[in-house]
């Protein structure tokens, strides 16, 4: 691991938490946009099943009232879908369509639930080296499957997108939240040409002591030729670990990896910091600062 990004594994390392509590049930998804025919948006929605047939997820693509640019459309994936469509409005989607106007597509799953848990858990985390049993430290579910999500994404889920709408692959936007910001942050650091922007909102940092972090190790040699953009953004209320209290430097991590990811040539960052807002709220309120910025 490099000498930059030492500190911030080690800080990191030393404020996880011993024992996680599990977190709370979530409510049903809000449907109530996909019923509403006056919106600057049509939504339609397509299934597929993952490659083992273990999880089943449903894209919901949102597609503008306005002819598509010659190059096709951009693209915003939101990660954890079914709650990204509920955190969308009339007056969100109305300044959209005015913008930059992306084809947009939750990818959510085949439930009606806000949060699918065990499919989000396997599908955004990475698989930790060594360990013969991949479980998640906060719910103890299987994890580890991001690479296997992230291949689906680009070579089954982006194709089966363009075959509704015509799209630009050099305008593509990954937008998550939480397990999918630590996701977001893992294409960054993996695969930096897979996207032109990458949001990562409120990244679990914490988890398996900061093995996203070491992840950033050589990011600059895999850049080769591409010129991605990060917003990384975090919540003041946020705590640094599920178990943890709000008290301290709470957002220092995720300031320290923005300082030391915009030493990388080639790589824009941009720390976004949400003064007053907890983690909860920062999935809608982190969105809507995507989709005002792509509202230009």
């Amino acid at each position: 691991m490099s000498k930059i990004y030492l500190p911030l594994a080690l800080a990191l390392a030393l404020a996880a938490p011993v024992a996680l509590a599990q977190p709370e049930r979530e409510q049903k998804m809000d449907t109530s946009l996909l019923q509403r025919q006056d919106l600057a948006y049509r939504f339609s929605h397509l299934d597929l099943d993952s490659a083992d047939g273990q999880r089943h997820y449903r894209l919901w693509i949102g597609k503008p009232d306005r002819p598509a640019p010659a190059a096709g459309y951009p693209v915003l994936w939101m990660l954890d879908g079914n709650a990204a469509l509920g955190a969308l409005d009339s007056a969100l989607l109305g300044k959209l369509a005015a913008g930059q106007a992306p084809l947009l597509v939750a990818v959510g799953y085949q439930t009606e639930q806000r949060i699918e848990r065990a499919g989000r858990t396997y599908d955004y985390t990475p698989a930790i080296a060594g360990q013969a049993e991949q479980r998640d430290p906060l719910t103890g579910l299987p994890s580890g499957g991001v690479d296997a999500f992230f291949d689906l994404l680009t070579q089954r889920m982006r194709p089966m997108v363009a075959g509704v709408a015509p799209i630009d692959p050099q305008r593509q936007t990954l937008w998550g939240h939480s397990y999918g910001g630590l996701a977001v942050l893992h294409a960054l650091f993996t695969r930096p040409g897979a996207f032109s922007d990458y949001a990562a909102a409120s990244p679990s940092l914490w988890w398996h002591d900061g093995v996203i972090v070491g992840e950033a190790q050589g990011l600059q040699g895999r850049l080769g030729d591409h010129r991605p953009t990060l917003m990384l953004m975090r919540g003041s209320d946020e705590p640094a670990n599920p178990r943890a209290q709000v008290k301290g430097d709470v957002e220092r991590p995720a300031r320290e990896l923005a300082a030391d990811l915009a030493k990388v040539a080639g790589l824009q960052v941009r720390y976004e910091r949400f003064e007053g807002l907890g983690h909860g709220p920062m999935l809608p309120a982190s969105l809507k600062k995507v989709i005002e910025g792509m509202s230009q």
